[in-house]
């Protein structure tokens, strides 16, 4: 109940798939298959049909692995699910109930808010699309705060997210690699992850968008990444010696983090 003690608890689904149940139910980037094209998901257990149960579901870009229409074919009709402006289209089959938004909109879900903040990535659907929509992160905000980075490079406007969504941020998720061997684009890797908590100085960050995803053939390839990128993020952090915490999961692992006093 609300007059308990108030905390966010998250379960990270593999790669940027994560629960996050706060005063409301989001999901992000939902991703539930074993597979997509030619990328095997290789740890954990995607969710079950129970887990879909959410109020809101928010994609953070076009991105195949992240806008997955398979996946999103399996939430409950009705699902409200929030996606960047001029992205829409992408899902007008789908019966969930669709709502573009842009950095700066504030949306009210449950007992939370959820607020849409800027990233940097590739906006485009597939190289070369007509199909194109700024990626976003988003804020939730329940009893505690919770920012979901989606997919980004470092960029100055991180050290603007706390203030511009309503205050000091309780926990960070953080994408700290990608797909396969090497990125690509605008992303944040371990190093980089660890210089985006200077810059957003959460008391808390999990990283995700690691560990899952990895191209059929190539288990071979900088195995070391694939398995240890999540760890390495939480050592770059340590060595930087700021105030964040962090805690590395396994897919499908929970945790919680209390609101600060």
């Amino acid at each position: 109940m609300w007059g308990e003690a108030r905390a966010v608890r998250i379960t990270w689904w593999g790669h940027a798939t994560v629960l996050i149940s706060d005063g409301t139910r989001v999901l992000t980037d939902p991703l539930l298959g074993t597979r997509i094209a030619h990328l095997v998901r290789r740890q954990g257990s995607p969710p079950q049909q129970h887990d879909l149960d959410v109020d809101l579901v928010v994609l953070s870009h076009l991105h195949a692995d992240h806008l997955h229409l398979p996946s999103l074919r399996l939430l409950p009709r009705g699902t409200r699910v929030l996606v960047p402006k001029g992205g829409g289209r992408l899902l007008r089959r789908l019966p969930i109930q669709v709502e573009e938004v842009q950095a700066g909109d504030v949306v009210a879900s449950g007992r939370a808010t959820v607020t849409a903040v800027p990233a940097l990535h590739d906006g485009a659907r597939w190289p070369g699309s007509g199909t194109r929509a700024a990626a976003l992160g988003y804020v939730v905000r329940g009893s505690a705060s919770t920012y979901f980075a989606g997919d980004t490079g470092l960029f100055p406007g991180l050290a603007d997210v706390a203030a511009d969504s309503g205050g000091p941020l309780d926990l960070a998720l953080l994408p700290v690699w990608g797909w396969g061997p090497w990125l690509r684009g605008q992303h944040l890797d371990p190093v980089l992850g660890a210089a985006a908590l200077a810059l957003l100085r959460p008391r808390v960050a999990v990283p995700v968008h690691w560990g899952t995803l990895w191209p059929r053939g190539l288990a071979g390839i900088r195995p070391e990444v694939f398995h240890g990128a999540g760890q390495s993020f939480a050592d770059h952090a340590r060595r930087a010696g700021g105030p964040t915490e962090v805690r590395v999961l396994a897919p499908g692992s929970s945790t919680s983090v209390a609101a600060a006093q």
